[in-house]
């Protein structure tokens, strides 16, 4: 079974602990922006006392156009997101599309997200689970759009069997005919069920996809990221932007960076309920 609760660093996500958050945004813009974006979440996390991990892309690589913007890529991403782990003091994640992006990838970050597009991806799985192994970090794994929250059992154990058990799966919609996602809050206790803590990506889920660009309602947001919370999931994945109105990716979905601080205050006082109350 996979380790529960999960602890890396100074964090730990699983069954009655805190609201593990991961955020940050989407792709990694410029160097700027994102030693900004660190050093004002990092400021959040310590005021509220958030276990918090900084997330960002250096490569998106399955965007709708070939002319949409997709990241300085791996050496350069990596570089940044080691000056934001080594200026804010916080752990950073990415996600990895190829084999051989995850042992310099496990290398810098404490988490290797895998894509859910990807997350049947056999030889992938394998590469994440040993690199964050080798590296003492975890794997979170993005349930597929396309599969139902009980077949997540076969990635997990993908990875056990790889040598790592120290698991995260994430929930971020389901794809419902053309163009929207719906998200089944079921999903949280089956995938729970798998053994591994469930975090619950708020900002993915209210994606609309198609188009020339994917679309999204972030007014949604706060609404969802509630009611996974009420459902039991273990953390939360927040994509955030200092003005997503001008974000080179996924800005229609990402928080403004100055809701944040009262989002997850709230958002950390109904996990204190759920732990106090409803366990």
């Amino acid at each position: 079974m996979p380790t529960n609760p999960v602890t890396f660093d100074n964090l730990a996500c699983g069954r009655r602990e805190k609201l593990l958050v991961i955020a940050g945004p989407c792709v990694i813009e410029n160097e700027a922006m994102i030693l900004e974006t660190g050093c004002r979440l990092a400021e959040v996390a310590a005021r509220h006392e958030i276990p918090l991990v900084f997330k960002s892309s250096f490569d998106k690589a399955n965007r709708t156009s070939l002319d949409s913007f997709r990241g300085p890529g791996l050496k350069e991403g990596l570089d940044i997101l080691a000056k934001v782990r080594d200026t804010t003091g916080l752990p950073v994640t990415t996600d990895i599309h190829e084999p051989g992006q995850a042992e310099p990838a496990a290398a810098v970050c404490r988490i290797l997200q895998i894509p859910a597009f990807l997350s049947r991806q056999t030889d992938l799985i394998r590469a994440a689970a040993e690199s964050t192994a080798k590296y003492g970090g975890v794997v979170n794994i993005k349930k597929p759009q396309f599969i139902a929250p009980e077949d997540t059992v076969h990635i997990v154990r993908k990875c056990e069997e790889s040598g790592n058990d120290r698991i995260l799966l994430t929930e971020r919609g389901t794809t419902f005919g053309y163009g929207r996602l719906v998200n089944d809050m079921r999903s949280i206790p089956i995938m729970q069920s798998t053994g591994a803590p469930v975090i619950f990506d708020a900002t993915h889920s209210v994606q609309l996809p198609g188009g020339p660009s994917t679309g999204g309602q972030r007014e949604m947001v706060p609404i969802l990221a509630r009611g996974a919370i009420a459902c039991g999931c273990d953390g939360l994945f927040l994509e955030t932007h200092p003005d997503p109105d001008r974000a080179l990716s996924d800005g229609p979905n990402m928080v403004p960076l100055s809701d944040i601080p009262k989002l997850l205050d709230q958002l950390m006082q109904l996990r204190q309920f759920f732990n106090e109350v409803l366990l």
